[in-house]
């Protein structure tokens, strides 16, 4: 069984490719008995997460593939580090304004915004702890304006810049996937100071040490 395991900057997963005793450099590869697991380092955004993805795929095939990162919340009873699982993610700002309205990609007659992890035939995909909607976005959100503008429209959970990426490429390749985040930060008006980004990484790696192990 070949794994594809996905991750926007290294330093999101560094602590897993310590722990398995990775390669410094690419390509990151292990054997785990009967399972294969590859990694790839996308870079930062939907573009970077989506042509690296169709690279990949053109090269293997893969059984399953798996999204890490860390990921700011929208939901207060989401605590920073607590980890979930993404049952849909949504291109956010797929679409056109119409004076103070947004007109979505499924509106306007051109395709499709939201995408949904691809399930297995042959094998049980395991969730996290919760089950969350999430948005994928270019700007993160940083005002109040805006981020209640998303709430009224979406009413999301979670936002990162790779998510429904991720699941688009899976789609279009018909893989199995997953989608795993830990909070880093609720979103509001950009403050470094509240963010946990350390806490976030160090339980996202423990979950993906335990997820690979068992």
């Amino acid at each position: 069984m070949k794994i594809l395991l996905v991750a926007a900057t290294k330093a999101e997963i560094e602590p897993f490719l310590s722990h398995f005793s990775f390669s410094a450099e690419v390509p990151f590869e292990k054997i785990f008995g009967n399972y294969q697991l590859n990694v790839l380092i996308t870079g930062v955004g939907m573009v970077a997460t989506a042509f690296s993805m169709a690279k990949a795929f053109s090269e293997q095939s893969y059984d399953l593939a798996i999204n890490a990162g860390i990921a700011g919340s929208f939901n207060p009873s989401l605590k920073p580090g607590e980890i979930c699982s993404v049952s849909e993610d949504i291109f956010a700002d797929l679409g056109a304004e119409d004076g103070d309205s947004f007109l979505s990609i499924e509106t306007l007659g051109f395709g499709k915004s939201a995408y949904s992890p691809l399930k297995s035939t042959s094998f049980q995909i395991p969730n996290a702890h919760g089950l969350v909607k999430a948005i994928t976005v270019n700007t993160v959100h940083g005002s109040e304006q805006s981020i209640e503008k998303i709430i009224a429209r979406l009413n999301p959970d979670i936002e990162s810049m790779e998510g429904a990426a991720f699941f688009y490429a899976c789609e279009q390749h018909q893989i199995p996937s997953l989608q795993i985040r830990a909070i880093s930060n609720y979103v509001e008006r950009r403050n470094r100071n509240n963010w946990q980004i350390g806490t976030a990484i160090k339980e996202l790696n423990k979950y993906l040490i335990q997820l690979i192990e068992s």
